[in-house]
């Protein structure tokens, strides 16, 4: 698969190791530009480019900026495309958001109403970067960890299942994007469970 990715952060940096040690093609770009990432890429393998390179390059586009830069992405060249929102709210970085805060809608309903024609499937938010790093295993292993996902189209959903399970996750379908506030901060989040446990938690989860 190939995979360009926004953001190249702690965050898009993992997910860039690990899809090149897993087989797949990676474009790495930031707001800064191609040559700030010289060193990265060189040490991993993965290309570097321009967000907008980024973008037409992958298969899916993962979206792995600040909240606070989101108003910024490219929205009429991310329609059409699969988009992995690995976005967080976190307040005391991003300023206070009153529609998240009331819960009027999640931080993937927001970038929907950024990116309007993008295919998004939220993902890889829910889990600090040492740790997918670290903890995934193979399939079938006891106490396998499970990471969830939510989204409107098939297509999504099952991009970010095979991914899950090739850096050695279990998948956790959650339903709609609009459901993507059981894991949000706060909920169950970033926290070590199978499955089951996972699956149990998003059903007991209340919003505030």
């Amino acid at each position: 698969m190939k995979i360009g990715i926004i953001g190249a952060g702690f965050v898009g940096r993992t997910i860039a190791t690990l899809a090149i040690n897993t087989g797949h093609q990676v474009m790495l770009s930031n707001s800064r530009g191609p040559q700030t990432l010289f060193s990265f890429r060189s040490m991993v393998g993965c290309q570097a480019g321009t967000v907008e390179e980024a973008i037409q390059f992958g298969d899916v586009v993962v979206i792995a900026v600040p909240l606070t830069a989101i108003d910024r992405l490219p929205a009429a060249l991310l329609a059409g495309k699969q988009v992995l929102d690995a976005v967080n709210y976190y307040p005391e970085r991003d300023g206070q958001v009153d529609v998240l805060d009331s819960a009027q809608t999640t931080t993937s309903e927001l970038l929907a109403r950024h990116l309007p024609g993008a295919l998004i499937t939220k993902a890889f938010n829910a889990i600090q970067m040492t740790q997918l790093e670290s903890d995934g295993l193979p399939a079938g292993s006891p106490n396998r960890r499970a990471l969830p996902l939510a989204g409107d189209n098939a297509q999504g959903k099952q991009i970010a299942r095979e991914l899950y399970e090739t850096f050695g996750f279990d998948a956790v379908d959650v339903g709609t994007l609009a459901e993507g506030w059981r894991f949000e901060r706060g909920t169950a989040y970033c926290v070590r469970m199978t499955k089951e446990a996972l699956l149990a938690a998003l059903e007991g989860v209340q919003r505030n």
